[in-house]
């Protein structure tokens, strides 16, 4: 089954997490990704432990789909390379901070000038313009900046960062979009453009709820561990042997909530009769509901919670995770087999498409330079210009690494 994008070419220079992450997933919809790399492979190769084989398992996780071309840009005609491949591709992609592009001569106006229907997009920390422009930044960085580190934590604990790369996933997720939405317009205008996101930007619109609840009142949402600042009850709860997620704010399923914990007056305590009053005292309310779930382990409460229509789940663990059926006998995780390292499992691409699914199983994620060669021959280099690319040390071989 064809993907989506068949026929649209990427030119990935983006390094690290977001932009890998938003090429891979335009490969996984069936682009042909060209990734390009400086000499010894780009640094998210290093970004670990743990590592198998020598590469760090989050590089794996995030590059398959692609083929790898190793250009030297600080020697004399490497820009020129990546030029010419430019003019054979639909995208192209970096992650450098601003104005570093323009310096290596790579920049979206040498690029536009080559081929007016490129995509250039351009993935920075803090975006193109404003005072933060020219600061560094990674993702811990943003989510310190980008105010999601002060909404998250225990409520009498320190600001804690999200244990994923938040900036960078949703950098990445916001940037597909964007191209996308940009190949459309292409269609319709018959010519390309630059495009721009920035992790802060895209931080801010992951906390669309939070932040539009701070500018709508004024007030700064608090850190409440588990716990949504909206509604209530809508957190995790210990039990016996684990914790469950319970979201019974709702006024068909509090009531129902109350009988199963066998305390059925609570559902018309004046205290707790509605999702705003419930909000506004929650600590008593979870004063009250925390030593009942306490009674019972986390299979018989979910049994219990299921059996009365009331949202819940337990809290897993990855390992737990990934053990489940439900995981474990879907398609929620691809398995690719590489030749130097064996099989890499990862999670799939999320969309589901009946006609134009792509195939997310492959290839595997390039060795450095594994297809330099051949992805100048089909831009368009003569043999003899490879050969020189190589000696003068712009182009890197594989066996010469």
């Amino acid at each position: 089954m064809s993907g989506a994008l068949e026929g649209i070419t990427v030119l990935d220079l983006s390094q690290g997490a977001a932009g890998p992450t938003c090429a891979m997933h335009l490969g996984d919809l069936g682009a042909t990704i060209l990734k390009v790399e400086p000499p010894g492979g780009e640094w998210g190769r290093g970004l670990g432990p743990p590592f198998v084989e020598g590469v760090a398992a989050a590089f794996l996780g995030m590059n398959r789909n692609k083929r790898s071309v190793v250009i030297d840009l600080k020697k004399p005609g490497g820009s020129e390379v990546v030029l010419r491949i430019a003019e054979r591709c639909d995208v192209a992609l970096e992650s450098f901070r601003p104005g570093v592009a323009d310096r290596l001569g790579i920049g979206y106006e040498a690029m536009e000038a080559r081929n007016p229907r490129l995509i250039y997009a351009a993935i920075s920390a803090f975006g193109q313009h404003g005072p933060w422009r020219d600061r560094p930044g990674v993702d811990g960085v943003v989510q310190a900046m980008g105010g999601i580190m002060s909404v998250t934590g225990a409520a009498d604990g320190p600001p804690v960062k999200v244990g994923v790369p938040a900036a960078d996933m949703a950098g990445g997720v916001y940037m597909s979009m964007t191209i996308l939405a940009a190949l459309v317009a292409r269609e319709r205008t018959g010519h390309g453009q630059r495009v721009d996101v920035s992790l802060l930007d895209s931080l801010l619109a992951y906390q669309v709820v939070p932040l539009s609840m701070f500018l709508a009142g004024g007030q700064s949402p608090q850190r409440l561990g588990s716990a949504a600042p909206y509604a209530a009850p809508n957190e995790a709860y210990a039990t016996r042997d684990g914790h469950v997620m319970v979201a019974a704010y709702t006024s068909k399923r509090w009531p129902a909530l109350c009988n199963v914990l066998g305390k059925p007056e609570l559902a018309n305590d004046p205290r707790f009769d509605t999702n705003e009053k419930r909000v506004e005292n929650r600590a008593g309310l979870r004063e009250i509901l925390e030593p009942l779930f306490r009674t019972r382990s986390t299979p018989e409460w979910i049994k219990l919670l299921d059996d009365s229509d009331v949202l819940c789940g337990p809290l897993l663990t990855y390992e737990e995770l990934v053990a489940e059926d439900h995981v474990a006998d879907g398609d929620s995780l691809v398995t690719v087999k590489h030749p130097a390292i064996g099989e890499i499992s990862a999670p799939v691409f999320p969309g589901r498409m009946s006609e134009t699914s792509g195939d997310v199983s492959g290839p595997p994620p390039p060795i450095p330079g594994e297809h330099s060669e051949a992805i100048l021959g089909e831009c368009g280099f003569e043999p003899a210009e490879i050969r020189e690319l190589v000696r003068s040390g712009v182009l890197n071989r594989i066996d010469e690494r």
